[in-house]
């Protein structure tokens, strides 16, 4: 009997976690993504304390994929093409330490990893700014509440996921077509 294979996390913070769940739960070796807060000092953060911008929380998810089937690197790549990784605590309307862009490693492999492409990419001019993303020691993860979960899968028609979401979406088929389920 074969072995299961070997299954890692990879937790990243673009903004909005229904926006970031819902690009990462399209992405092919990716087997689940919890929206949720990470990189703050309060424990057990509230949606409404995170977004208070008290906690020192950002609106993250917590990925778990198969690397024989996606690369970290890969996820790194989707990731930082699907938000705007240039604008310190903000992306589009919404704004605050919340809303940052980070990176919460889990091994020196992954550190190294992010802040390499993200110095390439830099270096190489890929986005017109320099890229601002923070890359950090993952700590704690916190699940966010049960009304936060596939939030976009449930709620495709409302208007921010509408307006928001969807051009995500499109912008992600068209950026990785090879990477979609």
């Amino acid at each position: 009997m074969a072995d299961e294979p070997s299954r890692q996390l990879a937790t990243f913070g673009g903004g909005c976690f229904w926006c970031t769940e819902a690009v990462f739960s399209q992405v092919h070796g990716v087997g689940s993504v919890v929206s949720g807060y990470a990189g703050g000092a309060s424990d057990n953060p509230t949606y409404r304390q995170v977004c208070s911008g008290s906690t020192g929380h950002a609106e993250v998810i917590q990925v778990e994929f198969d690397p024989a089937q996606v690369s970290y690197q890969r996820l790194l790549e989707v990731f930082l093409r699907t938000h705007d990784p240039t604008t310190p605590n903000r992306q589009g309307h919404d704004v605050g330490t919340q809303y940052r862009s980070i990176v919460l490693y889990h091994d020196e492999s992954q550190r190294t990893t992010a802040e390499q492409l993200i110095k390439h990419w830099n270096e190489t001019g890929v986005f017109s700014a320099p890229i601002v993303t923070q890359v950090v020691p993952y700590t704690r993860f916190y699940a966010a509440e049960a009304e936060h979960q596939s939030y976009y899968e449930q709620h495709p028609w409302q208007p921010y996921c509408f307006t928001v979401i969807s051009p995500k979406l499109e912008k992600f088929f068209e950026a990785f077509p090879e990477e979609r389920r």
